[in-house]
């Protein structure tokens, strides 16, 4: 959701008049809070009454007789919606299942390792015809409030470090980060970062650190007062996952931990200042799968455990 709103900025920039809405599944919108770019969030709410709440999103949509409906996904859900908008032109990947129902349909492509296709530049291909060839950075907008909530953070040079993942094989080991935090100079404050259900790993791995400059926040700020604390940060650590897209769309100094997904996937960070951190041995087995999975198929995990803390600590040198 994060890497799609660089379709808000391409649109708002060739037309700066049109009203843009926004649709997102409900638990996202706190993103979008205040976005000055748009006129309405609309929230779908997939885990009580999903069908029936499809159903009176699809028609609050038709009611819109929007100009243009793009979509991003590729599942039949938000094909239905699309297909079925109303709208004017239907834009859509090929890969939807209800595509042959879109007026436009675009070509989804993953890409590879000798020619790595990034997400925006994927989303891009869908308004390309109406817009340009080339794709907008995503943005996000924390507050003047979201800002205040966080200010008394700053008060020295800071890290953040966000140690979690949906997903077991793009988690860098709660160990691993223990010992590197440890080795962290002492001139930096550590915040860990992440959603509330992230705080216990997070306080295991504060109470288990010698580090006496480490603070657990997981689940005490919001997304967009996380976003606004890893603007100013000298580093910002992260997974494979959604953290490494909120250091993007503030463009703020990331370093990315990739265990079991590789960046040519087309998901890597997209800062001006930027390293990543992966396995220095090829491994036959990585990556594994596209998305990551709940245990390492082989069992030993060796795209996580072989990276050395010495590569983690060379962004601050």
């Amino acid at each position: 959701m994060v890497l799609a709103t660089s379709l808000i900025e391409k649109i708002h920039q060739h037309f700066p008049d049109a009203q843009i809405d926004f649709l997102v599944r409900k638990g996202n919108e706190g993103l979008l809070k205040s976005h000055p770019l748009l006129n309405e969030v609309l929230i779908w709410d997939k885990k009580e009454g999903k069908l029936s709440n499809l159903r009176k999103m699809l028609k609050r949509i038709r009611f819109a007789k929007y100009d243009k409906v793009i979509n991003v996904q590729r599942y039949t859900a938000t094909g239905i919606l699309t297909a079925f908008s109303g709208a004017k032109e239907k834009i859509g990947f090929d890969k939807n299942p209800v595509s042959f129902l879109f007026d436009k349909k675009i070509k989804h492509v993953f890409g590879g390792e000798n020619h790595v296709v990034h997400e925006i530049e994927r989303n891009q291909e869908l308004i390309k015809h109406f817009t340009d060839s080339n794709a907008s950075r995503p943005v996000l907008y924390p507050s003047e409030k979201d800002r205040q909530a966080v200010a008394q953070y700053k008060s020295s040079p800071y890290l953040t470090i966000s140690p979690a993942s949906v997903w077991f094989t793009k988690q860098y080991p709660k160990e691993k980060w223990i010992s590197f935090i440890n080795k962290v100079p002492s001139q930096y404050k550590i915040y860990l970062l992440g959603a509330p259900s992230d705080a216990a790993l997070a306080e295991e791995i504060r109470t288990s650190s010698s580090n006496p400059n480490i603070s657990n926040l997981a689940g005490k700020l919001s997304f967009l007062e996380s976003a606004a604390l890893m603007k100013d940060a000298v580093m910002n650590y992260v997974n494979d996952s959604a953290p490494m897209h909120f250091a993007s769309a503030m463009n703020a100094p990331v370093t990315a931990v990739y265990c079991s997904t590789i960046p040519a996937f087309g998901y890597g960070p997209l800062s001006d200042k930027k390293f990543i951190i992966e396995i220095e041995e090829d491994l036959s087995c990585r990556p594994c799968g596209l998305h990551g999975r709940v245990a390492c198929p082989l069992g030993h995990f060796r795209c996580a455990y072989e990276i050395r803390d010495e590569q983690l600590l060379h962004p601050l040198s």
